[in-house]
């Protein structure tokens, strides 16, 4: 009986901990996502395939259509392993201005982005649940050179993606 109950304790004390990771709610993100959460709702959203190219930065939010990972021919592999019966997809951006930029995502995937044949690790980063429209955000410093966006881990078979200059 002990054991089941120091079982039970540890268990609720891991999902815990599992919630305080994933904040809830529009109002946990870091920075204000007004502006992300608009572009990525809006019904005039571009629709691409994976492994479309861009000549410049989108104006608003684009929705990648995602395929399986053993079909999305990433041009590098993840950093993070896709698991199982999930999709990736990616989208090539050829002349992007230098700047800080925000890449947020309307649901949960891994998110790498490459440029000069490097990973290049986000300024910073804000996600939460419950908030329709937005699932994470996150900030890179892009240069002046083509970069490739790779989506794996999704869900679903399509995501909406906003790549906007930082505020």
């Amino acid at each position: 009986m002990r054991v089941l109950s120091f079982l039970a304790a540890l268990l609720l004390g891991a999902t815990s901990a599992f919630a305080a990771d994933e904040p809830s709610g529009c109002d946990k993100f870091k920075w204000p996502i007004e502006r992300e959460r608009a572009a990525l709702t809006a019904p005039d959203r571009a629709k691409l395939a994976s492994g479309s190219e861009q000549a410049a930065l989108p104006a608003s939010a684009i929705t990648l259509g995602l395929v399986a990972p053993s079909e999305a021919k990433l041009p590098s592999p993840p950093e993070r392993a896709p698991k199982d019966g999930t999709f990736a997809g990616f989208t090539s951006i050829t002349a992007p201005k230098a700047g800080l930029y925000t890449i947020s995502l309307s649901s949960g995937a891994w998110v790498d982005v490459v440029q000069d044949g490097h990973f290049l690790k986000p300024v910073a980063f804000s996600g939460a649940t419950d908030c329709d429209g937005i699932r994470k955000t996150m900030k890179y410093e892009l240069s002046a050179q083509p970069f490739v966006l790779q989506v794996s881990g999704a869900r679903d078979s399509s995501l909406s993606i906003a790549i906007l200059p930082a505020q």
